[in-house]
Formats: C-alpha cells, structure tokens, sequence
C-alpha cells in the first residue's frame, strides 16, 4: 500500500485507488468509495483496460448484491448493461473475496436462467408466482400457471439472502479490498489529480470526447436534441437549458418555451404541429427552424425534412 503517486507502473498496470476518508470508516465505506472511483473513472472516459481489474470485480460484485436485495435475479437481469461482460467479473470477485457459497448460487441461477423458455423468461421477469416474494396460494405454494422451471429459479432467489447472513458480501468485499497489494491511498484531492493525469495521457482522448458527446445526445431528452440543431443551424454554441415555461404567450396564444442560452445571449425553442423554431425574446426575430419529417414520431434523429436559418 502507498499513500501517494506509484512510484513505478508499468503501463498496463492499474492500481486500485480508495480514499483516505473512506478507510476510516466501516465495510460500506471502503465499497462506495471504490465504487466512486470506478464511476469516477467511466465518467472521465478511462475504459475497463485502463481501471484496475480488482476494483472492477469490487464494484460489480456490489452491483450484483444491490440488485439481488432490490429485486433478485431478474432485477440483476433487467439492470446489467451487458450481462456478457458483467457477469465474469461477479464470478471472479465472489472467488477471489472467499465468497463460495454466493458465488455456487450465482453459477447455479444463471444456468437455471439460461435454461428458460422465452415464455418462461417473460413470467420470471414479469414477477412469476410470487415465491421469493412470499406470495402465492393460501398454503404458501406457488401460484398456479408458472412453470417447474421459473418455480425453481425463484427457490434460488430465496437462498439469496440465507446465504447472505452467513457469508456476509459487503463485509467480504471490504476487506478484500483493504488488502489489495497495490491498493492507492489518496485524499479527495489527489484523487482528482491522478485521475486527471491518467486522462491527459490518453492519445485518443479527443476521439473518446467526441464519441461520449454523440452518445449523450442520443440519449438526451427530445426538447434537447431539437434546440442542439436549432442552435447548429444559427451558428450559435448551445451553453445551458435554463427551463421550461408552459405558460410563455406567443402571438396571443399560450404555449411551452424552452428558455436556454448561447455564447450569444439567452433564446427561445417553441414547437407546434409541425416545426421547431428559435426565437430571439427581445426582437421576436426566428434565427432558425426545423420542419419535422412526422412531428407526431420525432424521436431526436435530427432527421428533418428541412432546416432553415
């Protein structure tokens, strides 16, 4: 363990990082904390190659028991990006933590899962008979109408947390990590920098920028996408959206405006059936407009049957 800048790294080697803070503190402070690391790092667009493989199984296994406790099996299912390459790393953690029994039951649920039917998936996912929850007929059995196959993948979901009380996973998690033979110790501060300085070495960092920004405005809300391409087509850099006012009075009428700004003051997105416009609020002046291809499906393509500035 040090507690400053690794002294020699190769350059494919990664160091688990946790706070000084977070070590003083109980089991789920050193897990959070390294959880914050790693989301720290995915959120400066370092890759899984570029983060410790410790930490990555940490914060997976952590990931797993959050949704194993939240909703069992199927909430892991329904919440793991890419269950591909998640589920290695819970395999790994729970091995490499001493947590044998968990990591049995995680093996034996996903066989039993991959053994399901589409049909059988879908009666899981949607909830099944209720067994793990405790529901079903008034003698404690299962409901009607659900598969031996979905009925035993819920028996498992209720070994969980039995196996739970006696192989306690944060507890595991925690101390395995404090034990880590390169384990970084860093304040807030230097925690920031050495992050920062694993980013400034990246050769391909403007490639890795310029795909997260496309990513992001995919993902963003519609009203956001639209006043993006409004402001491309002015000629104006987009700052921030400031709000959304439902009651802005336009040519007599009350409709929503989103109010945001540019490196060239503050402007106006308002929409009706068919087009998308921005307006300047002190001289009523349309800088720029886009026509939907169909208003009623737009789902921020940017595919617009025309654009005008």
């Amino acid at each position: 363990m040090t507690n400053g800048e690794p002294t020699i790294q190769s350059a494919h080697s990664y160091p688990t990082v946790l706070t000084t803070e977070s070590l003083k503190g109980g089991n789920d402070d050193v897990v959070d904390a390294n959880v914050n690391v790693v989301n720290a790092m995915f959120e400066e667009l370092l890759d899984t190659e570029e983060i410790s493989p410790a930490a990555l199984r940490s914060y997976y296994v952590d990931f797993y028991l959050t949704q194993a406790l939240a909703g069992g099996f199927a909430q892991y299912v329904f919440t793991a990006p890419e269950r591909e390459e998640v589920d290695p790393y819970v395999r790994e953690g729970l091995a490499a933590m001493g947590a044998g029994a968990h990591l049995d039951l995680f093996n034996r649920t996903v066989a039993a899962f991959g053994a399901l039917t589409d049909t059988d998936v879908d009666a899981y996912l949607d909830g099944g008979s209720g067994w793990a929850a405790g529901a079903g007929t008034e003698e404690g059995e299962p409901g009607d109408g659900v598969s031996d196959a979905v009925r035993h993948i819920e028996e498992l979901d209720g070994e969980f947390e039995s196996i739970l009380a006696t192989e306690d996973i944060a507890a595991l998690n925690a101390a395995w990590l404090r034990g880590q033979e390169d384990l970084l110790v860093l304040s807030d501060d230097d925690l920031d920098a050495h992050i920062a300085g694993r980013v400034a070495r990246l050769s391909d960092l403007a490639e890795r920028q310029a795909a997260a920004a496309e990513e992001a405005l995919l993902d963003a809300p519609e009203f956001e996408q639209i006043i993006r391409e409004l402001c491309e087509i002015a000629g104006h850099s987009l700052e921030r959206i400031t709000m959304g006012d439902p009651n802005y009075e336009h040519n007599g009428e009350t409709t929503l405006a989103w109010h945001f700004t540019t490196e060239q003051g503050e402007f106006l997105m308002l929409e009706d059936d068919d087009e998308a416009f921005m307006l300047n609020p002190r001289t009523q002046e349309i800088l720029a407009a886009v026509e939907f291809e169909e208003a009623e499906d737009f789902e921020g393509s940017a595919e617009f049957a025309e654009a005008r500035a």
